[in-house]
């Protein structure tokens, strides 16, 4: 692997931590830092200078202050134009690029303005519309990994012999199974209940659907497993299915953890590709529900559960990842947004943590998506959403990044989606390699 070397006057964990991940993580380039100019003379290889003031003639980075800050405060964020990207944290006309983009990408990537006063949703969830992705228009860019290309084509101008070695692009579905049953395994009060209300509705179909579903339940229109285990193996990709393992609660509606029946099911998925805990909406706010639902779901695995996805996309920064952290989990899959394709982080590459009032790195990688498959149902037609989705596969095929969909159980079966789960195939057939 390369080696860059990379000269600053204070060595702080903001900006060793932002520094390995665009260049060690994104682009498989070593990185060492020093504060001793006499050190970074004496290298022979590729170096950089990131400080207030270049040395002498070196690669020269004009520091923004913001990595070697400490806690959160409002910045003045304006937005410029970097040959076609959008930018900002100007550097000055003595540095070798018009913007700090490593300020830049930490300032995205630990979602800093998260931290920052705003509104949040019903379900306490930080809206896109607050974002400065969706303000500016970039919602839809993994802007952090066009920048550190963008940087890579720069150095390597300059050091003709420095040579990247990203990991490539993956191709990551995931099946989110918060209701794995649409009317099976569901007891006989639920199902009475169920039924009343739908007459009371007047739900033809979903009666029909609900008493056949009774007879033979086989017939569930969410039980489409066997069907994507086989999608899966045909393409073929190493899916992810999330299963909720929670009691039942206003917004935890599955199968009881206590069914045999349900247990078997996520054992048999287990069979074939991994399986972790979808959190319930209750544990999002109570970290020990979380612990027991993992515990639960290891028990019947009978291997530790390391992967989690939070309801409805609940990620509340900084609080959420420590519970995470508490409980043992070491990846999330959750950071994104459920009604808007794109880039909540601004990125679509896995990252770890950081923690800014902590001012550490956290101990759990999250893996960003770039749709839920919900945001699909607001495009006129499946055109569009082919146009949307091919716009963001171009943009993570280009910088070797992992390209994260979740689709839902209940869209995949559900009646008001036409033919979702082949459309869910035709994501498969065209990204999966």
């Amino acid at each position: 692997m390369a080696l860059l070397l990379i000269y600053t006057h204070k060595i702080s964990p903001r900006f060793t931590y932002i520094a390995r991940h665009l260049f060690t993580r994104m682009l498989g380039i070593e990185v060492r830092f020093s504060t001793k100019v006499e050190d970074f003379i004496a290298h022979k290889g590729p170096k950089i200078t990131y400080t207030r003031q270049p040395l002498q003639n070196e690669f020269f980075i004009r520091s923004h202050e913001l990595l070697f800050r400490q806690g959160v405060d409002e910045l003045d964020i304006q937005l410029s134009d970097w040959e076609g990207l959008p930018c900002f944290f100007k550097t000055g006309e003595r540095s070798n690029i018009p913007y700090d983009v490593l300020a830049a990408s930490f300032y995205l990537i630990s979602r800093y303005e998260e931290y920052l006063p705003h509104m949040k949703d019903a379900h306490g969830r930080f809206p896109p519309a607050e974002s400065l992705a969706q303000q500016h228009n970039f919602l839809h860019l993994p802007l952090v990994d066009l920048w550190a290309y963008k940087l890579l084509g720069v150095l390597q101008q300059r050091f003709p012999d420095l040579q990247a070695r990203p990991e490539g692009y993956r191709f990551c579905p995931v099946i989110d199974v918060t209701t794995s049953h649409a009317y099976a395994r569901r007891g006989f009060f639920r199902g009475a209940a169920g039924l009343l209300y739908d007459l009371s509705r007047f739900q033809l179909k979903r009666i029909w659907e609900r008493v056949r579903v009774w007879i033979n339940p086989a017939t569930d229109p969410y039980d489409n497993f066997e069907r994507l285990i086989a999608l899966h193996k045909k393409y073929p990709v190493q899916a992810l299915f999330f299963f909720q393992f929670a009691e039942y609660s206003t917004y935890d509606k599955n199968v009881s953890p206590n069914n045999n029946q349900f247990r078997f099911l996520i054992k048999s998925v287990a069979d074939y590709s991994a399986v972790a805990l979808g959190v319930s909406y209750t544990a999002a706010g109570d970290p020990e529900v979380m612990k027991r639902e993992k515990k639960n779901l290891s028990d019947v695995l009978h291997r530790p559960v390391q992967m989690s996805r939070m309801r409805y996309n609940r990620v509340d920064v900084p609080q959420t990842y420590r519970d995470l952290v508490d409980a043992e989990f070491t990846d999330d899959y959750t950071l994104g947004y459920t009604h808007k394709i794109g880039f909540r982080a601004s990125t679509c590459t896995p990252f770890f943590f950081y923690d800014i009032a902590l001012e550490t790195q956290q101990p759990i990688r999250v893996v960003p998506f770039a749709f839920h498959d919900y945001a699909l149902l607001t495009y006129p037609s499946r055109k569009a959403v082919w146009e949307a989705l091919d716009g963001l596969y171009q943009q993570v095929r280009q910088v070797n990044g992992n390209f994260c969909c979740i689709f839902s159980n209940e869209l995949l079966g559900g009646y008001e989606t036409e033919d979702w789960i082949g459309l869910y195939e035709a994501v498969l057939s065209k990204y999966h390699a």
